[in-house]
């Protein structure tokens, strides 16, 4: 999985590098998440991190892959900003420490395997306190018999949540409320899901 996105970072433009993700700006310019000490969980090219800290956050970003870090500090310092980076495992953060008032993750969690899962959980959830709020992207749909074949036997992790996992991963910790979402399976991938969630005890 790692060498995927190392590849891809290194030699090619990713397609899923659009730029600041429209609920991050939404949130941002409704105030509903204001300038705070962040992360972002798997920054790639750090186009979220850049956005930030335009605005006023402190920012860190990290990624596992050592090409996606080097391209989200050249474009930082091409922007005039400051953020922090860090090559770093999510499943065993190694580097990364302290707790942030906004966690940020698009299509990071979704794209682990269950144990992997359990073990970003058990990573994350320290860097969190009472306050914190999570800003969660995921691919999101019912999987059909073909796509568990797929996902079984791929090389990569699983690439979404099925409904309920969000729940049933960050219920006990946080308030959940689903803020975007779409579900069409006449498309590939058919859905997906955006959580905004307030940390409710630490």
């Amino acid at each position: 999985m790692k060498w995927f996105y190392e590849l891809i970072y290194r030699y090619f433009r990713a397609p899923w590098d659009i730029g600041p993700r429209k609920e991050l700006i939404e949130l941002v310019k409704s105030q509903r998440i204001k300038p705070c000490r962040a992360i972002d969980l798997g920054s790639g090219t750090a186009s979220n991190c850049i956005y930030l800290a335009e605005r006023g956050f402190d920012v860190t970003g990290v990624d596992y892959s050592p090409a996606a870090i080097e391209k989200g500090k050249a474009k930082a310092e091409q922007a005039g900003v400051d953020v922090k980076f860090y090559v770093d495992d999510l499943t065993d953060l190694q580097h990364v420490s302290g707790t942030y008032d906004l966690l940020i993750d698009y299509g990071t969690l979704d794209d682990l395997t269950p144990r992997d899962r359990d073990l970003y959980m058990e990573n994350i959830l320290p860097l969190t306190h009472e306050r914190s709020i999570f800003l969660l992207y995921c691919f999101e749909w019912s999987f059909r018999w073909w796509e568990r074949a797929l996902f079984r036997f791929s090389f990569f992790g699983a690439m979404a949540l099925e409904p309920g996992e969000v729940e049933r991963r960050f219920g006990n910790y946080f308030g959940i409320e689903k803020i975007a979402g779409e579900l069409d399976y006449q498309r590939w991938p058919p859905g997906y899901g955006v959580y905004l969630m307030n940390r409710k005890n630490a």
